[in-house]
């Protein structure tokens, strides 16, 4: 086996690990916005299968599809919901009405695609949903938010409302410029302080690192030391996740020894095993359980 493959670095990161076991739930509920500056770096399958891990260690899991006009999460899954994010807002009706269960035990909420006019969220339609997901009574340990790419109002309200926040970039500078746009505006605009940075579809640990070490540079040097910037980790480039895609499974569940599927698994338990970080004085999703 080639020493410096995706396949090796990981058996090698695995090593260290534990036998799977099953995590107990957090006494706080973590949420996380999975987001991008650009498109098409793969935010939505992470979501899908960064979910299946946590869910394999026993957490209950809930994803949320924020690309509102775009949703793409119950394609990925192979589902077909009743009611969508849009239905809820339209009709109001509660979460629970809306929420889907898909593989694993993963609960899905779904959004509508094709819809301009849920581009942009109004207050009202803001305060509704932050309202539902606050009087939602099942019982979760992790929430992922799959935002839409872009720094557009409804991109920056999911990231705003998740306890914390996950950038998932490539080596392409696009993705590194708009990435940084994203921080900047959540960071000076916002006050948002903190992220998470998840390279996705590279060859080696050695390209990931440099990509993070490259975003870095440039937010130390423009936004500040007060800027923590931690390194998630890396999903390697893998024939099997667009395999996975095409007959609508979580390449977690379909291939679960793929180089990407070993690298979910190590990227869940480091997320899990992080601390989230101290809440900021903007309102959450599901605010009463933080508090």
């Amino acid at each position: 086996m080639d020493p410096t493959s995706p396949v090796t670095e990981l058996q090698e990161v695995s090593q260290g690990l534990p036998a799977p076991s099953r995590w107990h739930g957090a006494a706080t509920l973590r949420v996380v916005s999975v987001t991008s500056g650009k498109g098409g770096v793969g935010k939505s399958n992470i979501v899908v299968n960064l979910g299946l891990a946590l869910a394999h260690r026993g957490l209950k899991v809930l994803l949320i599809d924020a690309d509102l006009g775009l949703g793409n999460l119950d394609i990925l899954l192979g589902l077909n919901p009743a009611y969508t994010i849009r239905d809820a807002l339209s009709l109001g009706l509660n979460l629970s009405e809306v929420i889907v269960e898909g593989p694993g035990g993963l609960k899905i909420l779904p959004a509508s695609s094709g819809i301009p006019e849920l581009a942009t969220l109004d207050e009202g339609q803001q305060l509704f949903l932050l309202t539902e997901m606050d009087h939602y009574t099942d019982d979760i340990d992790v929430v992922l938010i799959d935002t839409g790419a872009g720094i557009s109002p409804n991109v920056l309200f999911f990231n705003l409302a998740a306890q914390e926040r996950i950038l998932v970039v490539n080596n392409q500078p696009p993705s590194l410029a708009d990435a940084y746009a994203l921080m900047k505006i959540l960071a000076i605009q916002h006050g948002r302080r903190s992220f998470k940075v998840l390279a996705n579809g590279l060859s080696h640990v050695r390209e990931a690192e440099s990509v993070y070490r490259t975003l870095l540079k440039v937010t130390e040097r423009f936004l500040g030391p007060e800027i923590t910037l931690d390194y998630l980790g890396f999903i390697p480039h893998d024939d099997a996740v667009p395999q996975a895609v095409l007959r609508q499974q979580p390449v977690l569940a379909l291939y679960p020894e793929s180089p990407a599927s070993k690298s979910f698994v190590v990227i869940a338990q480091t997320l899990w095993e992080s601390p989230p970080p101290r809440l900021d004085g903007n309102v959450k999703f599901f605010g009463r359980r933080f508090l």
